[in-house]
């Protein structure tokens, strides 16, 4: 079983708040941040988020990454339908990182240990906190982040960069998507974020690391600290522990 905290805000600068989130029982956790003109991002999230719903819901369990690809697929092809039919919403994308925490299935007694699963686009992030620092699971799928990997930036040269917003991958830009995906154990007591850029082109490593240590009401303080430093960005965090 799992307990969590979900809490979004539309940030100090932007109009309105092209994030969503959302959770699916049983122990699925989604964020999305959404990109393009008007409401387009607002749109793209949106579909995103339905449509992962419908199809891990028309899917028994037990659910795997695989499945979890395969539902973010359906929304890329939904969102680049949407995106042809309607001019207004030419360029519209979004990010997606889905979570699932898989429980022990009662046709399955002797599997006792639990996983987690996940499925991921774009630069919002999964983290697991770990007792000395803040592991970041997933790959930002952006311009900036393959510099870093090539060795031409340094990740403090990258959190500056001007072409940081620049994503490789995003749900909906591009017919043939890759979607990373993996898998690992987990154990009572293990608690993951996710979240939006929106809270990490805000907030460091370390201050998250720091707030979800020592704060009782995670999701609400680390949005804060985002607004604190600035909110230039729609900011959404997940926060999921493992009981």
């Amino acid at each position: 079983m799992t307990k969590y905290e979900q809490a979004t805000n539309v940030g100090l600068i932007r109009k309105q708040n092209e994030d969503s989130i959302a959770v699916i029982e049983p122990n699925t956790f989604i964020v999305a941040d959404g990109m393009g003109g008007q409401a387009a991002g607002e749109v793209a999230s949106r579909m995103l988020i339905e449509t992962v719903k419908n199809e891990l819901n028309a899917v028994p369990l037990p659910w795997n990454e695989e499945i979890l690809k395969a539902a973010i697929l359906k929304a890329n092809e939904n969102i680049l339908y949407e995106a042809r039919k309607n001019s207004e919403y030419e360029g519209m994308g979004t990010t997606a990182t889905i979570l699932h925490i898989a429980q022990p299935q009662e046709s399955q007694p002797q599997i006792i240990t639990q996983r987690a699963f996940y499925a991921h686009v774009g630069d919002s992030r999964l983290y697991k906190l770990e007792s000395d620092r803040l592991r970041q699971i997933t790959s930002d799928h952006s311009y900036v982040e393959d510099l870093v990997r090539q060795g031409e930036l340094t990740e403090e040269e990258a959190r500056s960069h001007p072409m940081k917003n620049v994503l490789t991958q995003a749900v909906g830009a591009v017919d043939n998507l890759d979607v990373e995906v993996g898998t690992f154990k987990v154990k009572s007591g293990d608690l993951f974020l996710l979240c939006t850029d929106g809270l990490t082109n805000m907030v460091n490593d370390e201050e998250i690391f720091n707030i979800l240590h020592s704060t009782k009401n995670p999701a609400d303080d680390l949005i804060a600290a985002a607004l604190s430093h600035g909110g230039k960005d729609n900011v959404s965090v997940i926060v999921v522990g493992v009981l």
